[in-house]
């Protein structure tokens, strides 16, 4: 069944066509949600968040535009959400402290990558909250310019201007801050 059948069916209340919804679109709506929030718990909460007021909200989806921009819009403000929440800050602080590190011993290659990874991941989250969406959008998740300036609610001449000036301020990061990752920043 095509996503315009899946969708027409949901809005006629079936729920198996909504959880065909859900399946095909709920890798990146999670993504998203734990790249901007970076607990899985929080992330996962989101998620489902989104998808409930997606339910909500799909009678009134143009079923003529892709749906995973518009799930994306929705996890989106459901993590900026979940970031202003009063508390967050104080639970977060107190699962660091309680959190033991894991053990794993990996080859150096592999913890290399790693650590890359996860450098550029800190670097990204040290750019302000728009900057760090539309990287996420583009190249975390791989969205064309189409779907991100769908996702975002922004022509697609903006998605490339926002991006242009997100990853200039992203290479002054990198530069001041992560420079072993300076040859991996794109140009």
């Amino acid at each position: 069944m095509s996503e315009p059948d899946l969708i027409r069916s949901a809005r006629a209340g079936d729920a198996a066509a909504w959880e065909q919804l859900i399946i095909s679109h709920q890798e990146a709506v999670f993504r998203l949600a734990y790249l901007m929030l970076g607990d899985p718990a929080e992330a996962q909460d989101a998620a489902q968040e989104a998808f409930i007021r997606a339910a909500r909200a799909l009678p009134r989806f143009d079923e003529s535009r892709p749906l995973r921009p518009w799930l994306l819009k929705i996890v989106s403000n459901q993590a900026r959400n979940h970031r202003r929440a009063a508390g967050r800050y104080v639970a977060a602080v107190r699962r660091a402290l309680l959190a033991e590190p894991e053990k794993v011993i990996h080859p150096a290659a592999e913890q290399a990558a790693r650590s890359d990874a996860h450098d550029l991941w800190a670097a990204v989250r040290r750019l302000e909250s728009k900057d760090q969406e539309i990287v996420y959008l583009r190249y975390f998740l791989e969205l064309p310019v189409t779907e991100t300036a769908s996702a975002l609610g922004v022509p697609e001449g903006t998605v490339k201007s926002r991006l242009s000036r997100a990853l200039a301020r992203l290479r002054d990061v990198i530069t001041r801050d992560f420079p072993a990752l300076r040859e991996d920043v794109p140009a």
